[in-house]
């Protein structure tokens, strides 16, 4: 299979429908100059600079940068230069109360934020406005350690897991860096527990090994997830997770260890993937649609 395989087709003189667009127009503007000002600017004045914008045009018809077409990368360097820089939550477009004083210099507001996720159930479903979505974690293969036909085998099995989706999946894998120290914390004081001495000074310098590998190197955790969304016409509301479900039957010929995750589990996959190098919290985040309560303590009368 190419790796190409979603790019244009060639039209004529090998340039795409897109390109020969812009050709199209770039020939219709400087055709029109030149009805304009043919009797009013020297010709050769006119040619000089039909040669310089059009190979400019050209260049940029023809030209690629960080792997796309040169009109496509301009257009989003111009669409990031004029988002907003700042953006809330929050209602940015209410007036400001009476009481607050307003400076004289003009304050620009950030934009509103629009996440393309409304909520998350405690199924683990992601609510994106009029689709779901769910998550998959998965571990990973390492083929270098098979056989050439082990390898064959692995690879037939996940190309016909991917010829069997029929909507957008995707799949992220990221590096996360492990806490080793709260874990080596952990384990110095479970060791006084222990049932023998020789248990005892094991765990110890288990925990002293693990300081050490934490001050000394940077440990990662590698994490796969694989998130599969339902068709636009697709009526129920676990159809998501019956497609995460099917892919953690599919992925077990490989040898992988898959689960679909729970709502606090996703928020957790979430928060990490939006801030990694945020140490995690105890006790897990809750689900966007959780309600929180507290234990009230009661005092002696």
């Amino acid at each position: 299979m190419p790796a190409d395989v979603d790019a244009p087709d060639k039209v004529a003189y090998g340039l795409t429908f897109r390109q020969l667009a812009i050709l199209a127009v770039a020939a219709v503007a400087f055709y029109g100059a030149w009805r304009v000002l043919h009797d009013l600017v020297p010709p050769l004045l006119l040619v000089g600079a039909a040669v310089v914008l059009g190979g400019l045009v050209l260049g940029v018809v023809v030209g690629r940068r960080d792997g796309l077409p040169l009109d496509v990368w301009l257009l989003a360097a111009v669409a990031h230069a004029r988002a907003p820089r700042a953006l809330s939550t929050t209602d940015t477009t209410s007036t400001t109360p009476d009481w607050v004083q307003a400076t004289k210099s003009p304050v620009m507001l950030p934009a509103p934020l629009r996440l393309p996720a409304d909520a998350i159930d405690d199924g683990g479903q992601i609510r994106l406005g009029g689709g779901r979505a769910a998550v998959v974690a998965a571990t990973s293969v390492n083929l270098a350690l098979r056989t050439p036909d082990e390898q064959t085998a692995l690879v037939e099995v996940f190309g016909r897991w991917l010829n069997s989706l029929s909507t957008p999946t995707q799949i992220v894998v990221s590096a996360q860096p492990v806490d080793l120290h709260s874990a080596a914390r952990t384990l110095s004081q479970a060791k006084d527990g222990l049932p023998h001495p020789a248990l005892a000074d094991a765990a110890a310098d288990h925990a002293r090994f693990l300081d050490d590998l934490a001050t000394r190197r940077d440990p990662l955790r590698r994490q796969v997830l694989i998130v599969t969304r339902t068709s636009p016409g697709e009526r129920g509301d676990h159809a998501a997770r019956r497609r995460a479900e099917n892919t953690v039957r599919a992925l077990s010929g490989l040898g992988v260890t898959a689960r679909v995750l729970d709502g606090a589990a996703v928020t957790a996959a979430i928060a990490a993937a939006a801030d990694p190098y945020r140490p995690p919290r105890p006790g897990g985040l809750a689900a966007p649609d959780t309600v929180i309560t507290a234990t009230r303590s009661r005092g002696r009368s």
